[in-house]
């Protein structure tokens, strides 16, 4: 199947499902994995930060952050089409007591300097305490520029704002933008980072920052239930992807950016953005599904129903967008 949902359905390749066979292990929950230690402190290195500390996923590293940084009360500033406000859930709401305060995100993915300011509730007991600003790189697969980050991040310590970064896809936008992942992630006080999307791991974030900040997050994980015993089988994969598959996402995003130029030459598909490994595209509702069955049933998985993206990730290959782009053109010449 060529799978074009989503980078987190790549498949472990046999280098790394040997690197995970062959990995040393403890147990994670009393600190002695020796693998799952390799990772955390591999991670917090290329960051430029004191500790790092493993998770199942990356949802639960981004709720163990916001709980870091807030208490029951507090309030956390974020995008509307963040992450860790559309699509978690409402963990934090929910799980940690913290309101979220959502903003309309730019076109770009920032959040407007004059709306941060707005959000930001004053010393008064009517309002939740803001605590917090969340961004997001790469969203929607676009890199925020480095002098917005710079800004909105000081812009924050000004405020008397912590920073979070869902950098997810943080070795996408370092990839894109040419710069160390470290040049990225300095502004920012902790930062999730997922192994299990372009970088092709089957399971694992990690997330960034101080050692004081890592030991609040540490109690935290356990309570949501993410304490690993054994994690070094699968920390394994994730220091192979790290040490193998970095380079290869700028392939991921040149891929992309074939499929959204074969895209817009169909007559009735608009091309809304692209950008690193995901283009949006407009298609007429009337033929998502007709459309979607149409190219399952030739052996490519696509999602429609919820939004027009298709994703690149290391499983999928030139010849494989050239053929997607045939039988969506094939499709539209039927009708």
């Amino acid at each position: 199947m060529i799978d074009l949902r989503s980078d987190t359905v790549t498949r472990p390749s046999k280098p790394m499902l040997a690197a995970m066979s062959a990995a040393e292990t403890g147990d994670d929950v009393w600190g002695d994995d020796p693998t799952v230690i390799r990772l955390q402190n591999a991670l917090a290195e290329r960051t430029g930060k004191e500790a790092g500390l493993f998770f199942p996923s990356g949802t639960q590293s981004n709720l163990a952050a916001l709980m870091a940084h807030c208490a029951r009360g507090d309030e956390y500033i974020v995008g509307q089409a963040a992450h860790t406000y559309k699509y978690e859930g409402g963990g934090a709401a929910v799980l940690g007591s913290i309101q979220p305060q959502p903003i309309e995100n730019a076109p770009d993915g920032s959040l407007p300097l004059e709306k941060i300011i707005g959000a930001i509730k004053p010393i008064d007991d009517h309002f939740a305490r803001s605590r917090l600003l969340t961004l997001e790189n790469t969203i929607g697969g676009k890199l925020l520029l480095e002098e917005y980050v710079q800004a909105a991040t000081k812009l924050a310590r000004e405020c008397g704002l912590a920073t979070h970064l869902d950098g997810a896809r943080v070795f996408n936008a370092a990839v894109a933008s040419g710069k160390p992942v470290g040049e990225l992630t300095a502004p920012f006080d902790s930062i999730s980072i997922c192994c299990s999307k372009g970088l092709g791991a089957p399971i694992g974030s990690v997330l960034v920052g101080s050692r004081s900040l890592i030991e609040v997050a540490h109690r935290w994980r356990k309570v949501l239930g993410g304490g690993m015993r054994q994690a070094g089988v699968i920390a394994a994969a994730c220091l192979y992807a790290l040490d193998h598959h970095i380079e290869g996402l700028a392939e991921d995003h040149a891929n992309a950016a074939r499929l959204a130029e074969g895209l817009s030459q169909i007559d009735g598909i608009s091309i809304q953005s692209q950008a690193t490994n995901m283009v949006f595209a407009r298609i007429p509702e009337a033929h998502c599904v007709p459309l979607e069955a149409w190219l399952k049933e030739r052996g490519i998985l696509t999602q429609m129903l919820y939004a027009s993206r298709f994703v690149t990730h290391r499983d999928v290959s030139r010849a494989d967008i050239d053929t997607f782009i045939d039988a969506v053109k094939g499709y539209f010449a039927t009708i």
